[in-house]
């Protein structure tokens, strides 16, 4: 009876080393087996090899609003296009395939029978209720001006692109919502949300294939929230053409590994904008999260792009760069970066130009 008992003890301790050594390994192999940008407490990092932000630079709304009083905030007239012809043109172009830039990062991208829209923030502000950065360009339409949309993607949470008054009075919501990890929860009205990955796919029509790819940023909207929902860009296959929606991005290593995964490129759409913030950041027009205009060819190169169409300028002061500098600057460098000219695309809000005469 005795020994029964010793050898049920021995039993219960080898049956709890087993389970233990069991459970570390699985977890290892789980561990090993996590994405890189994957971390253990829930949250995402860049991809390896990205620049990181100093950790001593101190952000100071003191000074940012002093420097921001000192901008001109003189809107060229040429900038915004009437809406009488925005309406025009949008009625004419209604069969064809087409680009359409309504302001900052938010575009009407028509491809066949479907029709895209991208970050689409109409609101008069980029901020909780009425705070945050208040445009001063207008939309060039307003949501009951646009088109049926099909496609709706989000490439990240910050306020200048996830607008919660546009998402809650969006009139399509029938529409295929495509966003990043841990965002689905804003679109509990919608009827068909697909939270995505980095690489992850999504053949939207025998046409049309989606790929969520990695860019060089960060997420938050809250004090307690930083990092907590992925971010991403897009990339959009359509009949042998391949369009990349960038998210908000800085530079880094990744973009030559998908250059040579996915390109070339035939139209990158990238941001130009939000890349000054000296004096409060230690040098001028460097800015970990947004890529300078200069900055934003030399990531169009790693993708082999063909066209590179500049976004996220001339809509909010998010930085401190004179406001229509952006455009000029990325004109003058596309040489420097082997794009002629005319490959580095300037839109007007409100223009719509037809796909075929973009990347011909």
């Amino acid at each position: 009876m005795k020994l029964l008992k010793i050898l049920n003890i021995k039993f219960f301790n080898f049956t709890i080393f087993f389970v233990l050594i069991f459970t570390y390994n699985c977890l290892s192999i789980a561990m090993e087996k996590k994405p890189f940008h994957h971390l253990s407490d829930g949250t995402f990092r860049n991809p390896e090899g990205s620049p990181k932000r100093d950790e001593n630079v101190k952000w100071s709304y003191k000074i940012f609003n002093q420097e921001k009083k000192k901008l001109n905030m003189f809107v060229p007239k040429e900038h915004i296009i009437e809406k009488e012809k925005v309406l025009s043109d949008l009625k004419k172009y209604q069969e064809d395939d087409y680009v359409a830039w309504i302001g900052h990062a938010t575009f009407l991208i028509k491809l066949g029978e479907t029709t895209i829209i991208t970050d689409p923030v109409l609101s008069k502000n980029a901020g909780p209720l009425i705070f945050g950065p208040k445009r001063f360009t207008k939309p060039a339409l307003t949501l009951n001006e646009i088109p049926k949309i099909d496609l709706f993607l989000l490439t990240h949470n910050h306020y200048d692109h996830q607008d919660m008054s546009t998402i809650r009075r969006f009139p399509y919501k029938d529409a295929k919502v495509l966003l990043p990890l841990k965002l689905g929860k804003y679109f509990k009205r919608y009827k068909d949300v697909n939270e995505m990955d980095w690489y992850d796919e999504i053949k939207v029509n025998d046409n049309l294939k989606i790929t969520f790819l990695p860019a060089v940023h960060w997420s938050k909207r809250s004090l307690t929230d930083t990092n907590k929902t992925l971010w991403g860009s897009f990339l959009i296959e359509y009949n042998g053409i391949k369009i990349l929606f960038a998210c908000d991005t800085g530079i880094g290593n990744i973009y030559k590994d998908l250059g040579k995964k996915y390109g070339p490129i035939d139209l990158t759409i990238i941001n130009i904008g939000a890349y000054n913030f000296y004096p409060i950041m230690p040098y001028k027009d460097k800015s970990i999260y947004h890529t300078s205009p200069e900055e934003a060819l030399s990531i169009g190169q790693d993708l082999k792009s063909k066209k590179i169409l500049g976004m996220h300028w001339g809509t909010f002061v998010l930085s401190l760069e004179p406001i229509m500098e952006p455009p000029i600057r990325f004109k003058n460098s596309a040489e420097k970066y082997g794009f002629n000219k005319e490959d580095a695309i300037i839109f007007k809000i409100g223009q719509i130009s037809q796909l075929k005469d973009i990347i011909d």
